[in-house]
């Protein structure tokens, strides 16, 4: 869902960074930026099987919501999002990198385009993670006005994916607010 409409920066769908072909595709989110709307996309052969099914949803077919989506589209693609992502995303990369050399905490930085991480450690060389201070992170982290995700098997993963629409104000903004919020650890 997250990793859809050139957020990655490289390509318009997530999983064509992976070099495979899914059977079934689900969207939502990004098309509707905001707006109560998915979609499904599969082969032929899987969707005439659907046809000899009842299926039910509960806002399938809203012209005006399809509309938005319509509009969504339209502006990611006239508006260059997904070079944004890749632009900005790139230059947040970096900026968290400068961070890992700076605070022990970090044992990873990684990402696509605007779907960033920060894998916060106790120790780099065993990766014990730091579950604790990862929440003290976000905690921080909204004190100041930047809201994060949390990921990870154990939560210690700090999770960006800010709007295709960012501008280098806020990639500087998230990184001194982060900055920030490992200082005070």
């Amino acid at each position: 869902m997250q990793t859809g409409f050139g957020r990655t920066g490289t390509h318009y769908w997530g999983f064509e960074t992976q070099g495979v072909i899914p059977d079934i595709v689900t969207m939502a989110k990004g098309i509707g930026n905001g707006c109560p709307l998915g979609a499904v996309v599969t082969t032929e052969k899987i969707a005439r099987t659907l046809a000899d099914r009842i299926h039910f949803n509960t806002f399938g077919g809203n012209p005006v919501v399809c509309t938005q989506g319509s509009a969504v589209l339209d502006v990611i693609e006239r508006e260059n999002m997904q070079a944004n992502s890749l632009n900005l995303g790139n230059k947040i990369l970096a900026g968290l990198n400068e961070l890992k050399g700076k605070y022990k905490l970090i044992g990873d930085v990684r990402g696509k385009g605007l779907l960033l991480g920060v894998e916060l450690v106790k120790d780099r060389q065993s990766k014990e993670p730091a579950r604790e201070e990862s929440a003290q992170v976000m905690e921080k982290c909204k004190e100041m006005g930047l809201l994060v995700g949390k990921g990870g098997l154990w939560g210690q993963t700090i999770r960006f994916s800010p709007p295709m629409c960012l501008k280098e104000h806020d990639a500087d903004f998230l990184i001194d607010v982060l900055d920030c919020a490992l200082e005070t650890l």
